[in-house]
Formats: structure tokens, C-alpha cells, sequence
């Protein structure tokens, strides 16, 4: 399986939420919720560690570490199993809705008897939350929002989530005898930001050892289905998974089949039809005959229909096929095309892993250069000062001759005030190699004047990327409101980038909102905003989403090399 951090990290939040609600000493709610953090972002799998190992975890006192332990031994803990007895479980249910919390929560069950999500929003459309203390109407507007956000993720899970749960899979598949070749397909092959049912492709002549070890997985729950071609499980976090096993002779024409979206694949079978052929997961045919024309591999499926092979993550019926008729597909920027990062976090503010590390991780992806941008002072609780980011750069400058081959910028990610302002005076500003900007705070603003906030920032001559620029969080924090296009347009006309974050919660912008603004002409900086070294490999999730917003290299600032980035820094100053 995946490694086990992220149920750890899922478990300690729980209990820093559920001590929350029953009262719990504040102290510890953080200790446990900064644990959590430091767990998730680990970059060792905790399930390998002894007790020992836990305890060297940052945040992770002897308590922590011993739940933990016990955690792993059994699959829970009685303390939580104590505090869920508690707790009503639509009100465990409530704290999952973005901007109530867990105090908000246990106050409505206390004072009004709401016991579940939809008594929830039956009671703010009903007005019975007039005049109780802390909610206001804008207040219950943001509930609701949060409710909605809650009810469009339904069963949902996120792409990272997604990819390494089918890639453990694959990876045991091809250990099976005539196991030939394995990939995901279906919408994660297209990388979209959040998956329903994991589709897997495999290919063998002898698909019943495939779908034994397939349904004997050690995190199989259920069984849903089993057939000759096709089994379905369901794991024990509830997530389906579906496998499919193909002859490697039809291997392109399954892979084309179960790869679009629906749309797609609709107008890719009528084009099959006025061509008097029949296109299915077997291959295409004659439609008189039956005769198999091309099936082996997915170029020989489109060649045939006359058409160049379509990239999977363009794969949305969003004018892919209309631009390959006419011969004008871009050509997709890649992940090898990628010569740094652009925004990343050190220990010295809210990273877990010291700066060392953070570099020497950084130096196995190869790159040509790699920026450190720690958190601002106006971030209040990192604590940042002059002197602690003006040490950091010797620091850096220092460990420099140890990676000839990879520049080392520094840089910071500073905070969009509510007027548009930024942390430091351009004097001091001046002394960085690159300066992301972000939306950290007052994300109740109004439409205007959250457009006016970010404007401003881009305008900022040293101001170089706007970080995370919808500031939203998938399934958990809706988006930033404010008037794309005069944004967009801002960006364009400041020499000013926008971030694709290439956290799997974020993806920031979304694929929509990157072709959207590629039509202003805006520049993108794609990035990890890395706080551990194991956030350093989510860069591939960052470009997918660049791929479905049909960017290029040219688009993308930190494919570029260095001279050319550098003069795009200085945004016209001298």
C-alpha cells in the first residue's frame, strides 16, 4: 500500500478535532495538529519505523508517538475510540464542512440540538441561527458555501491519493506471470483533480491469474464484481478500483477506449462512423466486414482515423479533436521540460525539513536551478524576521559550491495584504531572487476588492509569481472570489506569472482557469510549494494540469533556462 503517513496524519487530526469540540486544552489541540503535519510530510514511510524512529519525527512528543505506535499495531486508538463515543457522530459529520470547525459545531449541538449536516442547512434556511452568537449572516452564507463544497467532493478522492493507490496496484499486478504492461486509465489517466472510481488497464493472454491476485490484494474490503475481463473491488477506505485485462494485441485500441471522457470518446466513434468503420476496446474495424484493421497501439487508432495522437490529459472534448483535424495540437509541455522549482519551504518557517535536505532532495530531480522561498514576517505565526531571511542567504550562498550544476535562488513567498501590499520596502526586496506572492488571509473579502488586492500585487515591480492565485483547497476551501479576467489581464500586462501549485489539495489554478488565462497571454510558474522533500515528486501533478490547460514550454517560466527566467525577473526593472 501507499505508505502509511497519510492515515496517521488523518487519525491525529481527528483527535486535535475531536478534543477540540469536547473542550480540550487549546495547547494541545495545536501539538497534535502540528504533529499530524510533520507525520504527513515525513519523509520516511512511519510504518517502517520503531518506536524510536516515531519519536524522532519533529512535533512528536513520547504521547503522540505511543498513539502512533498503537495505531499502527491496531488500527486505532481507544482514546479516540473514547472521544467518538463522546461525540455525536453528525457532529464528527459537521466538522468535515469547510469554515464551521469544531467549536462552531459542538455549539449548534449544544445550544440548538443540530445533530447532522442537513438539519444544519435546514436550520440556516430556516433562520433558526438568528441572533445566536458568532453567526452572522455572512457567517451562514460561508456554511453553506462549505456545505455545497462538501456535497460536489461526494465519494471523490484527490489525484495524488488516486495515482498512488493504482501505481502500489500496478506495480503488484506486473509481478503476476504474463503480466505484460499495466497503467492507469479512465479519468486519472487524464489526471483530473479528483478521481470517482480508479480505472486500471493490464495487459495478458491469461487474464485469471491477473484477476486472482487482483481480488486477494491485502487492502481488498469487497469483492464487487468478477469476470472474465473485469473485477471490481472496494478498499478498506471505501475507494473502488476497477481492473481490466486485455490481450496485449488490442492493448492501443483498450487503452484509447477507456482513456476520454465521454465526450471525447463519443466524437472520436463518429468519426469512426462516417469513416464506415466501428471503433470499440477490441480494435477498429470495417463496418461491412468486421475486419480488424488496427488495434496494437492507441497512434495506430487515431493515424487510422486521421488524426495524430491526442495527448490523454487533452482528452475532455474541449476542441482537442478540432485542432488535430487542422494540425495544430500544442505540443505539451512535460515534466523532463521542467529546469526548476520555483516555490518551495525550509524548516525555518513551516517546512519539516531543513534546508540541507530540501537541497540535496532538489539535486536528485536534476535541476538547473531551484529556489528557497520561506514564508514572510507578516505571516505572523512563522515567525520570520530580517535577520533570519538575510542569514538563510548566506547559508545558501554558502552550500552554492556543493551543487555546481544547480543554481541556488533565494527567495520568498511573501503575503497580499488586504490592500494588495506586501511584506517588505523594494529595497529590501531587491536582495531576492524571486518573490512569490500569496493570498494568506481575508478570504471574505468582496469581489472587487479582492480583484483590486491581487492587481495591486501584480503591479508590484518585484513581484514575481502569484502563488496559489485562487487560494482554493480542494474539497475543503472554496475559491478566492474575484473578476478572473481583469486578474488574468493584470498578470499579462505586469510580466507577472501565475502559479499552477502542484500541491494534489490545490492545483491552483485548475485546468479551466489555465487555458482561460493563456488567452490574456499570462506566463505560469509551475511549482510544488514543497514543506517536506516528499512534496518534491508532486511537480508531475502540477504539469498535468498545465497539459489539460493546454500549455507549452514556452508558457511555463521554470521550463525555461536560467538567463532567459532571470530577465523575466526583473519584470522591466533596471
Amino acid at each position: 500500500m501507499p505508505r502509511s503517513n497519510e492515515a496517521v496524519e488523518a487519525f491525529l487530526t481527528e483527535y486535535a478535532d475531536l478534543m477540540s469540540i469536547s473542550g480540550g486544552d487549546a495547547f494541545r489541540v495545536r501539538t497534535y495538529e502540528k504533529a499530524a503535519r510533520s507525520v504527513g510530510g515525513y519523509h520516511a514511510d512511519v510504518a517502517t519505523l520503531d518506536l524510536k524512529g516515531i519519536l524522532a519525527i519533529p512535533n512528536v512528543g513520547s504521547s503522540i508517538g505511543e498513539k502512533i505506535a498503537e495505531f499502527l499495531r491496531s488500527g486505532t486508538v481507544h482514546q479516540l475510540d473514547e472521544l467518538r463515543a463522546r461525540i455525536p457522530a453528525g457532529v464528527r459529520e459537521m466538522i468535515s464542512i469547510p469554515t464551521l470547525g469544531p467549536k462552531r459545531a459542538m455549539v449548534l449541538y449544544r445550544d440548538l440540538h443540530i445533530g447532522s449536516v442537513g438539519e444544519l442547512a435546514d436550520a440556516i434556511h430556516s433562520g433558526m441561527l438568528t441572533g445566536l452568537k458568532g453567526f452572522g449572516p455572512k457567517t451562514e452564507e460561508n456554511i453553506l458555501r462549505g456545505i455545497a463544497l462538501m456535497q460536489q467532493a461526494g465519494g471523490r478522492v484527490q489525484l495524488g491519493v488516486a495515482m498512488d493507490l493504482a501505481e502500489e496496484i500496478i506495480g503488484e499486478l506486473s509481478a503476476v506471470r504474463g503480466c505484460s504492461k499495466g497503467t492507469p486509465a479512465g479519468s486519472l489517466r487524464r489526471m483530473a483533480e479528483t478521481v470517482g472510481d480508479i480505472d486500471i488497464l493490464v495487459a495478458s493472454d491469461d487474464g485469471e491469474p491477473v484477476m486472482e491476485a487482483f481480488a486477494s490484494l491485502s487492502y481488498v474490503q469487497d469483492v464487487i464484481g468478477r469476470g472474465d475481463t473485469k473485477t471490481s473491488i472496494r478498499t478498506a477506505t471505501g475507494l473502488q478500483v476497477d481492473l481490466r485485462v486485455v490481450s496485449p494485441a488490442v492493448w492501443g485500441a483498450a487503452l484509447q477506449y477507456f482513456t476520454g471522457s465521454k465526450a471525447h470518446n463519443i466524437k472520436i466513434r463518429e468519426r469512426a462512423v462516417r469513416k464506415k468503420l466501428k471503433l470499440s476496446e477490441y480494435g477498429l474495424f470495417h463496418a461491412d466486414t468486421d475486419e480488424l484493421i488496427v488495434a496494437q497501439t492507441e497512434e495506430e487508432v487515431y493515424e487510422r482515423l486521421g488524426l495524430p495522437w491526442i495527448a490523454p490529459t487533452l482528452r475532455e472534448d474541449r476542441g482537442e479533436i478540432e485542432a488535430a483535424v487542422r494540425g495544430e495540437l500544442p505540443a505539451l509541455v512535460r515534466q523532463a521540460d521542467i529546469r526548476g522549482d520555483l516555490h518551495t519551504h525550509t524548516d525555518l518557517t513551516d517546512g519539516l525539513a531543513p534546508l540541507e535536505q530540501m537541497l540535496e532532495a532538489a539535486a536528485g530531480f536534476r535541476y538547473a536551478y531551484y529556489a528557497v522561498t520561506d514564508h514572510a514576517p507578516n505571516l505572523y505565526m512563522q515567525r520570520m524576521t530580517d535577520h533570519k531571511m538575510l542569514a538563510q542567504r548566506d547559508r545558501l550562498g554558502s552550500l552554492q559550491p556543493r551543487y555546481p550544476k544547480m543554481t541556488l535562488l533565494h527567495g520568498t513567498e511573501l503575503n497580499i495584504d488586504p490592500e494588495g501590499g506586501v511584506d517588505w520596502g523594494p529595497e529590501f526586496l531587491e536582495g531576492f531572487d524571486v518573490c512569490v506572492a500569496s493570498v494568506h488571509s481575508h478570504f471574505n473579502q468582496s469581489k472587487d476588492e479582492m480583484t483590486a488586492r491581487i492587481v495591486r500585487a501584480c503591479q508590484n515591480p518585484h513581484v514575481n509569481v502569484i502563488g496559489h492565485p485562487t487560494g482554493r483547497q480542494i474539497g475543503s476551501r472554496p475559491p478566492l472570489d474575484f473578476d478572473l479576467d481583469e486578474v488574468f489581464a493584470a498578470a499579462a500586462r505586469t510580466g507577472t506569472a501565475l502559479e499552477i501549485n502542484s500541491f494534489p489539495d490545490r492545483l491552483d489554478l485548475r485546468d479551466e482557469h489555465v487555458m482561460w488565462a493563456k488567452r490574456h497571454g499570462v506566463k505560469f510558474a509551475v511549482d510544488t510549494d514543497s514543506h517536506s522533500t516528499v512534496h518534491l515528486p508532486f511537480m508531475r501533478y502540477g504539469i498535468g494540469t498545465a497539459q489539460r490547460g493546454w500549455l507549452t514550454k514556452d508558457d511555463v517560466i521554470n521550463a525555461w533556462p536560467l538567463s532567459k527566467l532571470r530577465r523575466f525577473l526583473r519584470k522591466g526593472r533596471a
